[in-house]
């Protein structure tokens, strides 16, 4: 059988190109093969044609049926059109390839007035047969709108943000981002050179399945090793349980220099109110009237005459605060730290230690014995080792109504 006329010379036929298997994270199967040519005649360091064609040639003499990727700027595809890519279609012609075995991946900046004609050319290259994809996507200088509009089969990340994870949290944010703006539009994602195990850890938390580079390529056996992921432990804030601001209550707050006449007609306005918090001007808390303690001294004998037009922080205790990121555990730490007020309600804070609400220790408790693997100790137990929650509970649900008693003498 007569030979074929070789398209390119066979110097350049020879030319190196990077040839690397792109991998099934899930399965560790290898589904098709990256092919890349150096660059040497591409508008903004993407290769053109003749490059695209290289590289098919160089990827073909592997003698596998496995699709290709191929890497082409997107200014030759405009710029040539469906009929200026006959090198690339030749090449493809002598591999014994057909266009729907190849992807071609479409990267590079291009004027904001060629945009039609991109698209206009992509629309031509599926027509004959090629996937399209969406290269450099994250660094390169194309518009992320383009995803919406050019419905690529595929869209690869840039090498260069790959790079960047995960010692740089923004870029992993970026690359997570990518992804599933990747998979809303209805294309698959390639994550390119992947050379660590702590990418491809960031990658499979992508939900990303497709990846190629370093990391990935066969070993002396000529087979891929895919590292297994890593089991994820449990975090330590979900042992810890929720944070206090997700039981967060309002609070019944009043001015620190209220009077303790003011406090009982608060107390006495709602008999499910368990405290009440003085605050200052910038709302920060400096004592907390506990309703059964704070009742008592002002219902004793003589209790009203001697309190009653006084300040109430005079009855107060110092508050108990937590900032409102505290875990479960931990506020229950601090209610446990005082045995005389074991179920006083906790003062949640915000960044500038401004009053936010209250945490009630009986909802605590109820929360943190409803989630497995969580459980209180130490003083908010009673000896037998059963919570005291109910009784904490009871203790709030009693009502109290105080008489003034104006005829004490």
């Amino acid at each position: 059988m007569p030979g074929r006329t070789p398209l390119l010379p066979p110097a350049e036929a020879q030319m190196p190109s990077a040839v690397s298997p792109i991998v099934d994270l899930d399965t560790g199967g290898v589904i098709a093969l990256w092919a890349a040519a150096e660059p040497t005649g591409g508008p903004g360091g993407a290769p053109a044609v003749v490059d695209v064609a290289r590289a098919a040639l160089h990827a073909a003499r592997r003698e596998t049926s496995l699709p290709l990727v191929l890497r082409i700027s997107a200014q030759s595809v405009i710029d040539a059109g469906s009929a200026g890519l006959a090198p690339l279609h030749e090449a493809l012609r002598v591999a014994g390839r057909r266009p729907r075995e190849v992807i071609l991946t479409v990267e590079g900046g291009f004027a904001p007035g060629d945009r039609r004609r991109l698209l206009a050319a992509l629309d031509g290259l599926r027509a004959i047969g090629y996937l399209v994809a969406l290269g450099d996507v994250g660094t390169g200088h194309m518009p992320m709108d383009l995803a919406a509009d050019a419905a690529p089969y595929l869209m690869v990340l840039s090498p260069r943000l790959v790079g960047r994870v995960p010692r740089d949290p923004r870029a992993e944010a970026l690359g997570r981002s990518l992804a599933a703006l990747a998979r809303n539009v209805g294309a698959h994602v390639l994550v390119p050179e992947v050379s660590e195990e702590a990418q491809l850890a960031a990658v499979r938390s992508w939900e990303v399945r497709l990846a190629h580079g370093p990391l990935l390529k066969p070993g002396p056996s000529g087979r891929v090793h895919v590292p297994l992921p890593v089991p994820e432990e449990a975090p330590i804030a979900g042992m810890l349980g929720p944070r206090v601001q997700e039981m967060l209550l309002p609070a019944v707050t009043m001015d620190e220099h209220a009077t303790a006449e003011e406090a009982i007609e608060a107390f006495g306005s709602e008999p499910s109110i368990t405290s009440v918090i003085l605050v200052d001007e910038y709302q920060r808390p400096r004592g907390s009237l506990d309703r059964s303690r704070f009742m008592l001294s002002v219902a004793s004998r003589y209790g009203y005459a001697l309190h009653g037009k006084k300040p109430a922080i005079r009855l107060a205790d110092p508050p108990r605060t937590v900032p409102k990121t505290t875990p479960a555990i931990a506020a229950m730490q601090v209610a446990g730290r005082d045995n005389e007020r074991v179920y006083d309600d906790l003062v949640v804070t915000d960044e500038m230690g401004r009053c936010m609400g209250i945490l009630r220790v009986s909802d605590l408790i109820r929360q943190v014995s409803g989630q497995p693997g969580l459980a209180p100790s130490g003083p908010l137990n009673s000896p037998d080792g059963t919570s005291a929650a109910p009784d904490a509970a009871r203790r709030h649900e009693v009502p109290y109504h105080v008489v003034p008693c104006h005829d004490v003498p």
